[in-house]
């Protein structure tokens, strides 16, 4: 019996240990990888309140139903949005003694300490927002206050390091803001030089930047950033999220790309039209109920994104070269509780959001580029007869590199043509519903593929095969 529990006792810390070895880049520069050579599909949730507003049961309750979902990253900040200097978290704790950022809190960093331990445990990786953007200087004044300069910056990114040092940890700069000057740059550049040298590099460091910008814009030739992120953000639907990610793959030197921050589920679209957010309440008393939550949908004229915009722009970013995708909902990324003031109004508070359609459907999109292996994907249009306008209408198309298969994504449920010379290549063919992952065998193959219904909420993913 002694024996046994020493066997299960080495299997259970090995299990550790393996979680607990960082990601690194692949070879290719295309995509992420564990140290075991296995390709890592980024599936990630924006819980940017998540150290912030919860306490240690309900930050577990919120990670274990995400894993049970697929989910493979949480993105959460340390110096929240929301006044994270001077407002304190759910147990009473400011992260620095007077507003120093080197002189940190170690009581506050307790907290972020059990929840990254919880998340090694699920086999989920943290990618971790040292701070929200508003703290270094920039065009887009928040709570902030501004306080990082280039010293402080690089003592507070050696005391993470140390920290968290053998957690699984990715680190991403930024925080919803572009680098305004060469003053922000060097901030950012000494906190991300910092986290290396004090990780031993053995941590992947990227940057959020704001709206339909990426971090390539200013980072790409610099060697502490290892991955890049997008942000196609929540202007409209059908956002040209292949822009971003095509843009990012023909960079050199290569690295891997993707979405961190598409239009969010049940987010307004163009919210910020239909706000005053210079004012205290940046929406009428009136819209909203005694809880907090939107009353009158009306306010916000264009509508809401829903689950289907979800679908799209993943799958568009997948087959367009990103190497994985961040799903987001509005109630869930300020971990809104009735009696809350919103930041953005919101339908619902954050555990009802949890299982929401498009959150649900994360593990739709995890089961079919796990089956057909995203890591080998080549983006090529040419799969297609003709092509199309960068709209609605717009279809991404995507091989494997030894040509095994072929994905191509309807967002309308159009009919679409391949070109007659790729199809000598294919033996077999599905349809595959990226809102119930089922799939529907496709019997004799012609050039033109005509999925099983064509309705805007209706979009269908084109698996070919070789035998």
């Amino acid at each position: 019996m002694k024996k046994e529990y020493l066997i299960l006792s080495w299997l259970l810390v090995t299990q550790i240990v393996v979680f607990a070895q960082s990601l690194r880049v692949s070879n290719n520069g295309r995509y992420l990888e564990t140290k075991q050579n296995q390709p890592f599909l980024w599936i990630g949730d924006t819980a940017w309140e998540l150290f912030h507003k919860l306490n240690k049961k309900e930050a577990f309750y919120y990670l274990e139903k995400r894993k049970k979902q697929g989910f493979t990253v949480i993105q959460a900040v340390i110096l929240s949005e929301t006044d994270g200097f001077r407002t304190a978290n759910a147990y009473g704790e400011l992260p620095f003694i007077g507003l120093d950022p080197t002189k940190p809190n170690t009581r506050y960093f307790e907290l972020i300490d059990d929840i990254v331990s919880k998340a090694e445990r699920l086999g989920l990786y943290l990618a971790i927002l040292p701070t929200w953007g508003d703290k270094v200087p920039n065009d887009r004044p928040g709570k902030g206050p501004v306080i990082f300069n280039a010293k402080n910056a690089a003592v507070y990114g050696n005391f993470l390091a140390r920290r968290y040092q053998q957690k699984n940890v990715i680190w991403m700069l930024g925080g919803d803001r572009n680098v305004q000057n060469q003053e922000a740059f060097a901030i950012w550049k000494a906190m991300g030089l910092a986290l290396k040298n004090g990780n031993g590099s053995k941590q992947l460091i990227t940057y959020h930047p704001a709206g339909e910008q990426s971090s390539s814009k200013w980072f790409q030739n610099e060697d502490w950033l290892n991955f890049n992120v997008y942000q196609s953000g929540h202007a409209h639907r059908f956002m040209p999220v292949y822009r971003f990610a095509g843009s990012d793959y023909i960079k050199t030197p290569i690295k891997p790309t993707l979405d961190a921050e598409p239009a969010y589920e049940d987010i307004p679209v163009e919210f910020w039209a239909f706000m005053d957010f210079t004012k205290e309440k940046s929406v009428p008393d009136s819209i909203l109920n005694a809880d907090g939550l939107l009353l009158k949908k009306e306010h916000f004229k264009k509508g809401f994104f829903t689950d289907y915009d979800v679908r799209v722009h993943a799958y568009w970013n997948l087959l367009s070269g990103a190497c994985g995708y961040t799903y987001g909902h509005n109630s869930i990324w300020q971990m809104f509780r009735k009696g809350d003031t919103p930041i953005i109004p919101v339908l619902m508070d954050w555990k009802a959001a949890l299982s929401r359609p498009g959150a649900e459907q994360m593990r739709h999109l995890k089961k079919v580029f796990s089956e057909y292996d995203f890591s080998i994907l080549v983006p090529d249009q040419d799969l297609l007869s003709s092509r199309f306008q960068q709209d609605s209408t717009y279809i991404a198309a995507a091989r494997a590199s030894d040509n095994t298969f072929a994905l191509i994504y309807l967002a309308l449920g159009q009919q679409v043509t391949l070109k007659e010379d790729t199809m000598r290549t294919w033996q077999k063919a599905w349809w595959f519903n990226p809102s119930r992952g089922t799939k529907i065998r496709i019997g004799e193959l012609g050039g033109t593929f005509t999925p099983p219904s064509s309705v805007e909420g209706k979009d269908w993913l084109l698996v070919l095969e070789k035998k």
